[in-house]
């Protein structure tokens, strides 16, 4: 499989985060999307450039991957929960295509969608092609990042990771899905829904007890609503006093009755302090924060274009982020 750069990339989705994909990818020389799919029809043969709000680049949005496609790899930039991506995901691994997607739920699904993870692994295995979920969180700041930094541990009796982030500065869908500018009442009712939360931190944490020789017995994932006491204004909506700002989340992981995992996710519009933290209490123990916070979409975009020539390394099958080459950026 080639992985000479220029890489060639299919990218599916055309939506928001699918845009910004494309938009950090043309400023790159490493990485070439040189097919665009999505299957709104409204958007079918339209200019990808043009829809991107920028020049037309002559790469013209299909509804279906081509069949002479040049692609070494396929971004698979959709939604987040597995079931609704995994007929998709088979049809690029039946193409022959290495996969990266930022689908959260392809992050570490082998607890909670074990059917899917082995029918995806072994149509991988087959085809020779590899496939990894990945992004910011999960993907890095919740769970591999604290892995690797336990690696100068001599013991690891808990791990904390706490992410507070202003969500003004994130694209729409994002202050949407976590519940900006919705009343109470309204939160609660999504909430119940199982429509409102962030996705990901079971799966961080089943995939940080699995690189740490844990077995957790239970997890439990924590949703409150972020309320305003004041108006804040963003670019996408007002929000008044007295409504939803965003969601409070925690998942919390057991091993053998004691709270060996907890994860602390807060973003909403406004939130005063942003800040990525993690706390490793063992020998030694660790405390590193990330001041302002990474900004998750930026971060989405570049840690998915740059796992493309990790992933084209990647021993075929189902990846995970500890099992594949090293992700990193390139330098200028």
């Amino acid at each position: 499989m080639a992985t000479s750069l220029p890489i060639h990339a299919a990218l599916i989705g055309a939506g928001p985060l699918g845009i910004n994909i494309y938009r950090h990818a043309l400023k790159r020389q490493d990485i070439i999307i040189s097919q665009v799919v999505d299957i709104d029809p409204s958007l079918k043969g339209k200019d990808m450039g043009e829809h991107a709000g920028l020049d037309a680049t002559g790469v013209l949005i299909t509804d279906a991957l081509d069949s002479g496609s040049n692609a070494d790899v396929a971004i698979l930039a959709t939604v987040s929960d597995l079931p609704r991506i995994g007929p998709q995901l088979l049809s690029l691994i039946n193409a022959g295509l290495s996969v990266v997607s930022t689908c959260e739920e392809l992050f570490y699904p082998w607890d909670s969608s074990a059917e899917w993870s082995k029918t995806i692994d072994t149509a991988a295995k087959d085809k020779g092609v590899a496939v990894l979920g990945t992004g910011v969180n999960p993907g890095f700041l919740m769970d591999a990042l604290p892995a690797m930094l336990t690696g100068v541990c001599n013991q690891v009796d808990k791990v904390e990771v706490r992410r507070y982030q202003d969500a003004q500065f994130r694209r729409i869908p994002f202050q949407k899905k976590i519940g900006a500018g919705l009343t109470y009442d309204e939160f609660e009712r999504r909430k119940n829904e199982g429509t409102l939360r962030h996705v990901g931190l079971s799966e961080s944490m089943h995939f940080l007890a699995r690189q740490l020789g844990w077995t957790l017995e239970k997890t439990e994932d924590r949703i409150e609503p972020v309320i305003a006491d004041r108006t804040i204004k963003s670019e996408a909506m007002t929000i008044v006093s007295g409504q939803v700002a965003g969601v409070r989340q925690t998942g919390i992981g057991w091993v053998n009755g004691t709270e060996r995992i907890k994860l602390s996710f807060q973003a909403s519009v406004g939130e005063p302090d942003s800040y990525d933290e993690i706390e490793i209490f063992g020998t030694p123990h660790i405390r590193s924060r990330i001041m302002k916070g990474v900004h998750g979409d930026i971060a989405t975009c570049a840690i998915i274009l740059n796992a493309c020539k990790s992933i084209l390394k990647a021993t075929p099958g189902l990846r995970t982020m500890a099992d594949i080459p090293m992700i990193t950026s390139v330098g200028v």
